[in-house]
């Protein structure tokens, strides 16, 4: 709730949270995942619509092993990621 409530237009938040993102993003943050996954306010439905289905299936006990583990590719997506956010914002 804390994030929600003080984010504000420019800033970045960085959250494997689905639902936090599609709130904040109307808000103008730019919104990163851990594993370098950039929201936007086109494809932000779709992740919900798919978090619920995932959601339901970890019900039917169709899901259950957990995330799948942090790679190297996962930290280059994500320094490249943010770099591409900052670069903006500092007008590069």
């Amino acid at each position: 709730m804390f994030i929600m409530n003080h984010a504000q237009k420019g800033d970045i938040a960085i959250t494997h949270d689905i639902g936090l993102a599609s709130t904040l993003l109307p808000k103008g943050v730019q919104v990163l995942s851990p594993k370098g996954m950039v929201f936007d306010e086109n494809e932000i439905q779709t992740a919900l619509d798919l978090r619920y289905l995932h959601a339901k299936a970890r019900k039917r006990g169709e899901y259950g092993k957990g995330p799948k583990p942090f790679h190297s590719e996962d930290r280059a997506r994500f320094s490249l990621s943010l770099t591409k956010i900052l670069s903006k914002f500092a007008g590069i």
